[in-house]
Formats: C-alpha cells, sequence, structure tokens
C-alpha cells in the first residue's frame, strides 16, 4: 500500500470513528458544535500560523495564483448552476441555497489534512493559500446575498474579519517576512496544538453524517455532487493546464477544488434564509461520496 492510499484510509478511518461514536451515543451530533469551535478557534489557527510560518516563501508570487484560480473555477460553476436551475424554475431560495454548496469548499476541514498527509507541510502550505479563496468567497457572496434577501453590511464585514484562520496567514506571513522569533516555548505550543486538529476535524466529520438526507433531497443531491465534485475540478484542470501550472501547485489545486461543500455555505443559507435543510443536505451528502471520490482523483493527479 502506497502512501497516498495509506493516508486517505487513515482519514477514513478517523472519520469512521466519529460517526461510531454517534452510533453508540458517546457522542452526539451536538458535541460537533463544540468540538467544531475548538478545532475552528483554537487548534486550526495554530496548524495555519505554524505552516505560513515556517514556510519558505520565496514563491509568494506563484503562491497567490492558487486562489485566483480557483476563485475563478467557483465563478464559471456558479453562473452554470444557476443558469440551469433558473430554467427549471426552482425559486430563488432554494437555487442560493444550492449555489452556496457548490461555490464554498471544505478547503481547510476536509483540505488541510489530506494535503498535509499527502505532500508533508510543503502541501499544506499550498492547501492553506488555496483556502483563501473560500474566505474571499465567503465575503462576496454575503454581499450579494445582502443585496438580495436583506441584511446588513456590517455583519459581513465583521464575520469575515473575525475569521479566525484568516488571521493565522496574515500574522504567519507578517512574522515569516519580517523574521520575527517567537520563542521556542510558544513556537512547540502552537505546533502540539496544531497537530490536534486533524484528528478533531475527521471525528467532527463523523458526527455530521446523516444518511437520511437521502430521502429528502435526492435529485438536488445528485446535482450538487456531480457539480461540486467532477464539473468543478475539471474546470480547474483546464484552467491549471492552460496557465501552465505544473508538479506540487498543480496536485495540491486540483485536489483542493475537487473537496465538497464546506460549512460556511451553511452558515450563509441559515443567515440569509435560504433553503437552509437542503443546504445541510447536500453538504453531508457530498461529503461522504466525497470520500469515494477524492481517491480516484488523488491517484489521477
Amino acid at each position: 500500500m502506497n502512501a497516498i492510499s495509506i493516508n486517505i484510509f487513515s482519514i477514513i478511518i478517523m472519520i469512521a470513528v466519529g460517526y461510531t461514536l454517534k452510533r453508540i451515543d458517546f457522542l452526539s451530533a451536538n458535541d460537533g458544535d463544540i468540538l467544531n469551535k475548538i478545532v475552528m478557534y483554537v487548534l486550526m489557527p495554530c496548524m495555519v500560523f505554524n505552516a505560513v510560518y515556517n514556510a519558505e516563501l520565496s514563491q509568494f508570487s506563484q503562491l497567490c495564483v492558487l486562489p485566483c484560480i480557483i476563485m475563478f473555477s467557483s465563478l464559471i460553476i456558479g453562473v452554470i448552476s444557476y443558469l440551469i436551475l433558473k430554467r427549471l424554475h426552482y425559486d430563488d431560495k432554494k437555487i442560493w441555497g444550492v449555489l452556496v454548496c457548490l461555490v464554498i469548499a471544505n478547503t481547510a476541514f476536509m483540505g488541510y489534512p489530506i494535503n498535509l498527509g499527502i505532500f508533508g507541510q510543503e502541501g499544506l502550505l499550498r492547501a492553506i493559500f488555496c483556502d483563501v479563496s473560500t474566505l474571499c468567497i465567503f465575503l462576496v457572496l454575503s454581499f450579494v446575498l445582502i443585496l438580495k434577501f436583506g441584511g446588513t453590511l456590517k455583519s459581513a464585514v465583521v464575520k469575515t474579519l473575525l475569521f479566525p484562520s484568516l488571521w493565522s496567514v496574515i500574522l504567519g506571513l507578517i512574522f515569516n517576512f519580517l523574521n520575527i522569533p517567537i520563542g521556542s516555548v510558544l513556537d512547540n505550543t502552537i505546533s502540539y496544538l496544531g497537530q490536534g486538529a486533524i484528528p478533531l476535524i475527521m471525528i467532527t466529520l463523523g458526527l455530521s453524517i446523516d444518511f437520511s438526507a437521502l430521502k429528502r433531497s435526492k435529485s438536488m443531491i445528485v446535482f450538487t455532487s456531480a457539480m461540486k465534485l467532477m464539473i468543478f475540478p475539471a474546470i480547474t484542470f483546464l484552467i491549471a493546464k492552460m496557465l501552465g501550472i505544473v508538479d506540487l501547485q498543480f496536485k495540491v489545486l486540483i485536489i483542493e477544488s475537487a473537496m465538497p461543500s464546506g460549512m460556511l455555505a451553511l452558515l450563509l443559507a441559515i443567515t440569509y434564509d435560504l433553503d437552509y435543510e437542503l443546504t445541510s443536505d447536500c453538504i453531508f451528502i457530498n461529503t461522504v461520496i466525497s470520500l469515494i471520490t477524492l481517491p480516484i482523483i488523488i491517484s489521477f493527479v
């Protein structure tokens, strides 16, 4: 068994542990909310800061291309999906409930551990830059949904500015470029906390799995899964080839583009009163399906 297979199976097993703990009533889906907060506000920021702070950033300009490609792919998939759903006469709240799933990917919660496991710190660094696209898309969508369904611009800006991983990237870059020492004790502490992110992320994903969603939203789940897990990475693949992206940059970019929908999509759906039950169903099921599609795409790239 090669290193890629080992890492994929390890991730699947950790997710299965979370699902099993829920099935035997040791943990519940509500416990996942608490674990999510620990990951989001403590462990993941430490992992991101540690990776950026200790990275070799001589290729910074090349790394910045990665989120731009992801965002352009998101725009294409969003426009295509909007036209299809509008032609099928779905109402606006259902359409936008689907669109947020399609353009916001789980580039952090699943993207980080997979790329770290397969490609090490160099892979994680590139995954972090890809994830910047998710934060940008989240902000842009917030503005669009405010204009369409109401809300406050201040609220959207505050939610984005308070996103912990964003500040981890910014501070990591500042401390790296200015060569600011943080001391061995703090460095070790941040490193230890960051190492706890991956297993907790996977267990939390396991707690969130709900197969009953298949019965509620079957046709839309098929549509979103096909667009998100197959068409989206295919579009990114074509753009990357046209721009001459190669080697590790190319591999991480394609893997990140093949990630399932992210939980930030559900946050938008709830905040702007979209069809959030449909959004939730699509997120959970295409996360499960991605456990099949991701290994195939990874072996391809």
